[in-house]
């Protein structure tokens, strides 16, 4: 019983990296290297955010 577990276990994690990789390349083929390093997200939360000391 417990082989059978640890084999569904490695073909789960085997489904989740192939998963990962196949949306890695998909994620990079649609979107360009700026996009995708851009901080726009920081910017805005940045200047959204006053602090007071």
């Amino acid at each position: 019983m417990w082989i059978t577990v640890v084999n569904i276990g490695w073909a789960v994690s085997a489904l989740l990296v192939a998963w990962m990789v196949y949306d890695w390349f998909r994620i990079d083929s649609t979107y360009s290297e700026a996009t995708l390093t851009s901080s726009r997200e920081g910017e805005i939360e940045a200047a959204s955010e006053k602090h007071k000391l």
